[in-house]
């Protein structure tokens, strides 16, 4: 009768053939380590991204620099808020340390200008839809205030037909300013993957 043998037995057989690779573990690590980085320089600029390219060994600097820039990449976007500026700063100095040269550092700030303005006309489109909707606003209130007999104040998020006109608006200028980001995005990539 012959010996069953256990299932760790069994795995050890089947995998005895496969080597793992150092490497490409090495390399995946760096990239790991590059993203950590890049996230850590997001949430304080004052790291330099610079001393982390410089202290990594020179096999790995490469995955390290791809790990900061997928980071950096998923962050471009247009701004939600006047918060946003600030974020949108320390990214692009993040980027001008991945890819050297003048035409993306003139284009990214070409970006920056094109989201401040964006946040202007946010909040533009903002006052003149509130501005837009009040009488209706108002009108609503005034026929709650009569049928609940009191003072019935709306918030104008609150109405649904607020919310859509005010989404479908915004949505449209928001469309307006989408080609810009994307083209940073675009020209990143490029810069990024040139030799």
């Amino acid at each position: 009768m012959g010996r069953i043998k256990s299932a760790l037995e069994l795995a050890l057989e089947r995998t005895e053939s496969v080597k793992s690779d150092k490497g490409s573990i090495e390399q995946f690590e760096a990239k790991q380590q590059g993203k950590k980085a890049a996230n850590e320089f997001l949430e304080d600029p004052s790291r330099s991204l610079e001393e982390v390219l410089k202290k990594a060994p020179k096999d790995q600097r490469e995955s390290l620099k791809q790990g900061i820039f997928d980071v950096l990449f998923s962050q471009i976007s247009l701004p939600v808020s006047r918060d946003d500026e600030k974020r949108i700063q320390t990214l692009g100095r993040g980027l001008q340390t991945l890819i050297p040269g003048s035409r993306f550092s003139n284009l990214y700030k070409q970006f920056t200008q094109i989201a401040d303005r964006y946040l202007d006309e946010l909040d533009q489109y903002d006052k003149a839809i509130r501005r837009q909707y009040e009488p209706k606003l108002r009108a609503k209130e005034e026929e709650l205030s009569r049928r609940y007999g009191r003072q019935v104040q709306l918030d104008p998020f609150q109405d649904p037909e607020f919310v859509a006109f005010y989404n479908q608006n915004m949505n449209a200028l928001k469309e307006n300013y989408q080609a810009a980001a994307e083209q940073v995005r675009e020209e990143a990539r490029r810069s990024f993957e040139a030799p």
